[in-house]
This record gives structure tokens, C-alpha cells and sequence, in this order.
């Protein structure tokens, strides 16, 4: 019913749409002049045309009265970059034979005015877009990501900082993160089906450094993007190569930085040449952290506090061990524009991190011994051809792209147990894909795109274990199935109608997505002469779609509304995983068939069997509904956003409900190593239940968001951001059980002092969270969050983590006045421990109820020393405030000051 409706309304697009093409006309001017703050005229500025691939169209310079002019210039929209010595860049939406644009230049950035990605092919201003987008400019990107890119999300409405440990982030888009928010670079997918639920575990080896700004839609988009945008889509754009008006032109930006939090420190080189017709831009970056330091230099998880209620201070005084890493990579692009109309262009990026850990799993949390996280590698490769006037197409785009991530996770489980079995498994993902877009300006009123896109993804997943005691290898089932196959495509339109020009458009998208799995047992090592997985396959398709209207009455101001539908297909990860993850130990339905087992009501050992069998995931989907309205004055922005988003059968992980007599069954080579009174089991792996993923529940998530700017006087501005956001199971009314929770209400708060005429600004700004208490039962299973434990698990840390470390020796019960084993910090028996941590008879209970609120304060500034030096310092919780958010593995960073001196040449 809701498809016919989208349908419908993109053939009355189409229909309005024809009506209003009287005319045609082949292209048109684009000009304008340039200038100051103070109204003067900028000469010899640099002027760039670039397409929404961010392909250059062509480059000139100001003349001695500011003006530029591009002619004959193909129908459609185009950014405008502008820039000058001294000057922060400019960049505006223009569109071809409209009028005379005028751009004014300031000495501090200014906030991003317009998005490439919201509506794909098109260069629109934020103010007008149907669907509220988040740009996140190159200035402020490199004063945010100060250890790694997700934290861009810090700071700006509808998007929290996920954060699993030092290396692993998210961002969190309305709620929704991991698998629910799809990645691009450049418009090419980088998400993967391995993708886990509720992290990105390769998104922080895009380096900041190689990008130009971010871009983060907030509100399903698989209408534009495909599967997996039930959140949003996070737009990463890369630094475009120039061309030159005259002679060749060579540039080059070095940036160091020091970060006292995590003494990390880093510097990259940028360099750029430009010719007419040709263009370069490469980077090359590296950074190291040393451990983290957490405020009040206590860490709120720590293991000796969740098993033993001990500060962590009596294990560890300082910087946090196994927080430090060391990351790597850079960016090489080239664009070339051999004939006038035609260009081409090709990007490859690399990204590494070595010697990271899963902080929550060692101290941070389990107190295992063993959880490495070793070279993470992503290679991202791509080329695209790009043609304007492509017969009677205005602009015809053609991509072809190549992805390749790498990991390798080591673990030792049993809460720290010396003689456990060692894991690895080892993963290699390949993504081929094509995609291929065609627009057309139909007139100055309608246009169209036609798109289409494949991608072709292979996983090897071999795995093994080392057995410490008897130095014999084993090879185990990996996470997912060893040579699985994931094939997803899709076909759109988008047609966008200026019923009223500059003042009514509508939006509208129509997509057909389709998805497939494989994987087989003939793939698999035969262990004691059986596969080690059985065959598998699924496949899934689904129409999704968009409309959107923005109105402008008056150019200051414009209402905007936005209906979408999203979609989701099962991935590798949902179909075949069996191993541990950030929420506890999996297994897969195909891997527990002929086990009866069943769906257990929650994610925690309390659950009951809701006598729903495991079976096969199905895909996910979604309905959004947003309502925004947006200010442009001179001294006053604001953008106002309120949202709805239903999620219909919401793929959970719940407790795995086994028949009586589970104790002793192998799942992926851990044994069964007991069994409660309602059928939870559990495996040495992890303190969690087993878990089974299932199309459990239907979600509603509802929010607001708030971004607004005053200017107070000529140098003095103030901006407020807010975001909340509430989850609930439509059935129960309780939080449902979506992988990554859902963030408490934030607020930021910045009063900033520039100059106009001077070369300095400050800005003292303040970051607030609510209290988290509506947490989910798997919140309250997760070790970063509720971090629940049993008696079984204090017995397992006590007699092998904590003994590991020397907390463990001789001593006197108290009560029977026999000599037992002491925990020597207290004096007390494992008896005695477990009473005073969980209470007398009470076998498991989460540490944390609730999410803690917080606030802190900060202070940054910067300086220009001439036109080619720039210092920033930023002071970063002044307070010393201990604080973590839902479903960090890492409580967040104490008192620090991060410094950075950037030079260009």
C-alpha cells in the first residue's frame, strides 16, 4: 500500500514535470564577483567549478574587479569553490544561466552552507534541502577527530560518538548505528556485509587528513543509498585535485599535532599539483597514542570494579594499558580532463592500525588476558568517468570500484584463564563494484536522474585455536563462514520538480534493492570428518522510496518535510555469525539447527523461551517521517528538526534458549559450560548468555533536534546544538534490544570570540548528557554499559584473571577460621566477595542500572601567524570529568590540551 503510494507520487513528479518543460535550452553562464568582509573586491581569488562527483569543470582567477565567469557551461547544479590568500575558503551552490552570484571571503571559516550527497547528483545549499544534512567542513573536522575520524560526530545535531575502544568507533545517526548506518567515500560504498552490529570496526582508518568534509544524512536514505540506511548515511569526501587557469601550480600543507589525553602525537604532508587539463592530490599521515587517561584516572568498567567492586586504582594507576595503538595511511588522486566536458578521475586510499587491543574484553572489562586487534587494513581503490552533454544526457557518470579490508582478532576468553585456548581468526574482505548514473535537465524547473549499481563482496575467514598447555593447533569455526559470497545491487530514479522556482520543490526517489547469500559446507576444512558450517543461502529484495517538499516562503526562512522508507537486507554477520562479538558470544540459526532451541524474551540470563524457534533472519525495514524548519538571517541561524522512525522487524540478538542437558555441547568449538533453571546457556568465551540474532521486535524511535547560531555582536557569536532521541519496543514499550543503544539527550553550547580584522579567535563551549536510565536488556548484558556478572563469573575472574595478576594468595576465612585463598585486597573469600558484589542468594545482577549524566567544560582557540601558519590549542575537560557514553568500551578522555601547527606552502 505505502509502495504504491511513493510510486504514485513520483509519477505525479514526472507528469508536473513535463507539463513544465516548455523549453530546453542547451546550457548557460556562471558568474559572479568576489569579496571581503568589509565589501572590497578579492583579485586574482581562485575559482573553481566542480560537479557533484567533485569533478572539475573548470578553474579561473578574479580580475582586477573581482568577477569571474565560466561559459558555456552544461545545464545542472555545481559547487563553486572559492579561495584566497589569507582568506578562508568559500564554497556555494550555483546553478548553470542563473543569475549573478556574489560570494563574500572572511578571515575564519564558516559554516557549511552546502551538501553534495543529500540529493545524489545535485549541489544543493543545506537551507533547501528536503532532508536535513549534516556538512562537517575541513577546519572543523581536523579540530574534532584529535585521535580518530568518528569523532566528527562530537558537536553536531542528531549524531553521537560511538566509541568500543581506542581504535573501533561509530557514529550514531538518530539512534541507529553499526549495520543500520550505511558509508561512503566519494559516493562509493564502503560499508561491507561483515559489518558488525553495532560498531564499524574499519571506519577510523579513513584518515581526516585526506578529507575535505564529512557529510552525514540524518534519516533512512536507502531511497538514495541502498540497503542498510535505516539511521542514515555517512558521506566522507575526499580532497579534490585542482586544475590551474594558467601555469602549472604546485602547493603543500604539513600538520602536527600533540594530544596530552593519550600522549598521541602525529603529522601529515598534503601535496597538490595543478595543470590545465591535469591534477594531483596526495597525502600521507601517521599518528601513535600511548594510553589513555581517563578523567579522575579511574576507569568506570574495569574489571576489578565490575567482579570485585575495587576502584581501579588498586591494578591500575595511570594510563590505561592495552589503549595504545599506531595508524597509518594516505590518499593519491588524480583528475584528468583530456577534452573539455570529460573527466576522469581515480582515488586509491589506504588505512592501517597496528597494536590495537579490545580494552572492554582485557582489564577494561572481562579480564581476559588476550583480546589483540592486529592489522586492520582497508584499501579502497576507485576510477570514474565523467561526461557532460553525453549525447541528450546533460551529464553521464560511469564508477568502477574495488574495497578490500583485513583484521585479524585474537582472543583468550574464561575471565582471564592462562591455559584457555587461544582463537584467532583472520578475515579478508573483497568488494568489487559498478555503478553507473545518468541525469538530465529537462528545464530550468525538472530534472532527472537514472541510476543503477552492483557490488560483488568475498570473505576469507580462516581461523584456528593454539591450545597454550598442549602447543596444539586446532582449526575452529570463524566468524563467519570461510569464502561466503554477498552480491547486493540496486536501480533507482529521482526526479526533482521546482513547482514554484525558488520557493516550492519537491523530491522525489523510487528504488528497487535486491541482496543474496551464500555460503558452503564444501568451502569448510572438515573437522573429525564434518564441516565445519552447513550450507546457507538467503535472498531479499525491496522497493524504497522518498518525497520530499521544501518550501521558502521568504529566502530567510523554509519549511521542509520529508517522508522515507528504508531497508535493510540480512548480512554476512546476521546470516553467519557464530563467535564472539562487543555484545557477547554468537551463534547463527543454521549452525543450532536440530538443538530445539528457542528465542529466549530478553538478552540477559533472566530470559524465558517465548517458544519462538530459531530461524533465518528476514530483512529489515522502516518508515520515517520528518518535519524541519530552517532561519537565514544575517545575525541569526536556526534549524529545527522533529522526526519518527518505525523499524518493522527489528533483527535483535536475544538469549538462545537450549533444551535441559545443554552442558557439554560444542557451538563453533566452545563448549556449553552451564545451563540456567530457564534454559540460558553460556560459554567460557564471555560472561554474556550465548546470543542468537531474530526478527524479535518492531522498534519506534522519535526525536528532536536543535542547531542554532546568534550573532551576539561583530566578533562575538553563540551557538547551541541539541539532540534527543527515544527508543521504545511498540509491543512492550520498553527499550528495544537495538545493537548500540540509544544515546541519552546531548547539548553543546559555544560562545566564540573573532575579530573580524584580527587573525585569532576563542571559544569556550560546553558538552552536556543527560542521564541514560532507559537501557535494554542487552545494554544491561553488555560489559560496556550494564556490564551484568554472576557468581560464576567472579569465581572465574577470581581464580584465574586476578590470580594471573597477583591479587590472589593465602590467607584466613574469617567465618570457618580455615585457611582459603583471599582476595588480598579486602582480606575477603571468593565467598565472601560474591555476597558483598551481588548480594547474599542473588546470582546475577548488572553493575549499572543507568548511564550517568555529565557535563564539561572546554576552551579552544587558534592564531594565524601570516598567511601560511595556523596554531590551534584546545583545552578538553577542564574538570576532570569521568564519563563514558551507551555502549563505549573506553570511559572517555580526562584533562587534556591537544596543540596543532599547520603550515602551507
Amino acid at each position: 500500500m505505502r509502495n504504491s503510494f511513493l510510486i504514485s507520487l513520483l509519477c505525479a513528479s514526472l507528469l508536473l514535470g513535463a507539463a513544465a518543460a516548455v523549453h530546453a535550452d542547451d546550457g548557460g553562464s556562471i558568474e559572479g564577483v568576489v569579496r571581503d568582509a568589509q565589501g572590497g573586491v578579492v583579485v586574482a581569488a581562485d575559482v573553481t567549478l566542480r560537479t557533484a562527483q567533485q569533478a572539475v569543470v573548470a578553474t579561473t582567477q578574479t580580475d582586477a574587479q573581482g568577477r569571474f565567469k565560466f561559459a558555456d557551461v552544461a545545464r545542472g547544479s555545481y559547487l563553486l569553490v572559492v579561495a584566497a590568500p589569507g582568506l578562508a575558503e568559500r564554497r556555494v551552490a550555483v546553478e548553470a544561466g542563473a543569475r549573478a552570484v556574489e560570494v563574500t571571503l572572511s578571515v575564519g571559516a564558516m559554516h557549511q552552507e552546502v551538501t553534495v550527497t543529500s540529493t545524489p547528483g545535485r549541489i544543493e545549499s543545506t537551507q533547501g534541502a528536503a532532508q536535513s544534512v549534516v556538512v562537517i567542513g575541513a577546519d572543523e573536522l581536523e579540530r574534532r577527530a584529535k585521535s580518530v575520524v568518528a569523532q566528527v560526530a562530537e558537536g553536531s545535531p542528531g549524531l553521537n560518538l560511538q566509541r568500543t575502544s581506542p581504535t573501533i568507533s561509530g557514529i550514531v545517526v538518530r539512534g541507529l548505528t553499526g549495520n543500520k548506518v550505511n558509508v561512503f567515500v566519494d559516493g562509493v560504498r564502503f560499508s561491507s556485509s561483515a559489518a558488525r552490529g553495532g560498531i564499524n570496526t574499519f571506519l577510523n582508518l579513513i584518515d581526516p587528513t585526506s578529507l575535505e568534509s564529512v557529510e552525514v544524512l540524518r534519516g533512512p536514505s536507502s531511497a538514495q543509498y541502498g540497503s542498510d540506511a535505516l539511521g542514515g548515511s555517512v558521506q566522507f569526501v575526499t580532497r579534490a585535485p585542482q586544475l590551474s587557469a594558467g601555469a602549472p601550480v604546485f602547493h603543500a600543507r604539513s600538520s602536527t599535532f600533540f594530544n596530552s589525553a593519550d600522549a598521541g602525537y602525529g603529522t601529515n604532508l598534503t601535496a597538490s599539483y595543478a595543470a590545465k587539463k591535469f591534477g594531483v592530490t596526495a597525502n600521507v599521515a601517521g599518528r601513535r597514542a600511548n594510553g589513555l587517561l581517563v578523567g579522575q584516572g579511574r576507569d568506570s568498567h574495569a574489571a576489578v570494579t565490575r567482579f570485585f567492586g575495587l576502584p581501579s586504582t588498586v591494578l591500575v594507576d595511570g594510563r590505561l594499558p592495552g589503549t595504545s595503538f599506531t595508524q597509518y595511511g594516505g590518499m593519491f588522486r588524480v583528475n584528468w580532463t583530456p577534452v573539455a566536458g570529460t573527466s576522469i578521475t581515480a582515488n586509491y586510499l589506504r588505512g592501517q592500525q597496528d597494536g590495537g587491543r579490545r580494552y572492554d574484553q582485557l582489564l577494561g572489562g572481562d579480564g581476559n588476558l588476550v583480546a589483540d586487534l592486529r592489522n586492520l587494513m582497508n584499501d579502497l581503490f576507485y576510477v570514474r568517468f565523467d561526461r557532460s552533454r553525453a549525447g541528450w544526457l546533460d551529464d553521464l557518470v560511469f564508477t568502477y570500484s574495488f574495497n578490500m579490508q583485513r583484521e585479524e582478532r585474537v582472543n583468550q576468553g574464561g575471565n582471564g584463564n592462562p591455559n584457555g585456548a587461544i582463537t584467532h581468526e583472520r578475515e579478508r574482505m573483497r568488494a568489487h563494484g559498478v555503478s553507473g548514473m545518468a541525469m538530465k535537465q529537462w528545464d530550468s524547473r525538472w530534472s532527472s536522474m537514472f541510476g543503477a549499481e552492483f557490488y560483488h563482496e568475498r570473505i576469507g575467514a580462516p581461523a584456528f585455536a593454539f591450545n597454550p598447555v598442549s602447543s596444539t593447533i586446532t582449526l575452529t569455526r570463524p566468524r563467519v563462514p570461510n569464502n561466503a559470497r554477498f552480491k547486493s545491487g540496486g536501480m533507482y530514479v529521482q526526479n526533482i520538480l521546482e513547482v514554484v522556482p525558488r520557493k516550492l520543490r519537491l523530491v522525489a526517489n523510487v528504488r528497487y534493492s535486491a541482496a543474496s547469500y551464500r555460503a558452503r559446507a564444501a568451502d569448510s576444512p572438515l573437522v573429525g570428518g564434518l564441516p565445519l558450517w552447513p550450507d546457507d543461502s538467503l535472498r531479499a529484495s525491496a522497493w524504497t522510496g522518498r518525497v520530499g517538499v521544501s518550501y521558502t516562503p521568504v529566502e530567510q526562512f523554509t519549511l521542509a518535510a520529508n517522508i522515507s522508507r528504508g531497508f535493510r537486507a540480512p548480512h554476512m554477520t546476521d546470516l553467519g555469525t557464530l563467535g564472539l562479538t562487543g555484545s557477547g558470544f554468537e551463534v547463527a540459526a543454521r549452525d543450532i539447527a536440530g538443538l530445539n532451541g528457542t528465542v529466549g524474551s530478553t538478552a540477559d540470563s533472566s530470559a524465558i523461551s517465548t517458544g519462538a524457534p530459531v530461524t533465518q533472519v528476514q530483512p529489515e525495514t522502516n518508515w520515517s517521517y520528518e518535519l524541519s524548519a530552517r532561519v537565514r538571517h544575517r545575525r541569526f541561524e536556526s534549524d529545527l528538526a522533529f522526526f519518527i522512525n518505525d523499524i518493522h522487524d527489528n533483527i535483535t540478538k536475544q538469549s538462545l534458549i537450549l533444551p535441559p542437558g545443554a552442558v557439554g555441547i560444542s557451538l563453533g568449538g566452545q563448549t556449553i559450560t552451564s545451563q540456567n533453571a530457564n534454559g540460558v546457556v553460556f560459554v567460557a568465551a564471555t560472561t554474556s548468555p550465548v546470543l542468537v540474532r531474530t526478527n524479535f521486535d518492531n522498534a519506534r524511535i522519535w526525536g528532536v533536534e536543535h542547531d542554532m547560531e546568534v550573532q551576539l555582536a561583530a566578533a562575538w557569536s553563540l551557538r547551541s546544538v541539541f539532540t534527543y532521541a527515544r527508543a521504545r519496543d511498540t509491543r512492550t514499550g520498553l527499550p528495544p534490544n537495538i545493537e548500540g543503544g540509544t544515546p541519552a539527550s546531548d547539548g553543546w553550547l559555544k560562545l566564540r570570540y573573532a575579530p573580524p580584522s584580527q587573525r585569532f579567535w576563542v571559544e569556550p563551549y560546553l558538552h552536556a548528557a543527560n542521564r541514560q536510565t532507559r537501557l535494554s536488556s542487552l545494554d544491561l548484558s553488555d560489559r560496556r554499559t550494564g556490564a551484568e556478572r554472576s557468581r560464576g563469573n567472579i569465581a572465574n575472574f577470581f581464580n584465574r584473571g586476578a590470580r594471573v595478576r597477583g591479587m590472589i594468595g593465602p590467607g584466613l576465612d574469617t567465618v570457618f577460621g580455615t585457611a582459603d585463598d583471599v582476595l588480598l585486597a579486602t582480606g575477603e573469600t571468593l565467598l565472601q566477595v560474591q555476597d558483598r558484589v551481588l548480594g547474599t542468594g542473588v546470582n546475577s545482577a548488572p553493575m549499572n542500572l543507568a548511564i550517568p549524566g555529565y557535563i564539561t567544560f572546554n576552551v579552544r582557540g587558534g592564531f594565524r601567524l601570516g598567511e601560511h601558519h595556523d596554531v590551534t590549542v584546545d583545552f578538553e575537560n577542564i574538570g576532570d570529568r569521568n564519563y563514558r557514553g551507551i555502549s563505549w568500551g573506553v570511559d572517555a578522555p580526562g584533562r587534556g590540551v591537544t596543540l596543532r601547527y599547520t603550515a602551507r606552502f
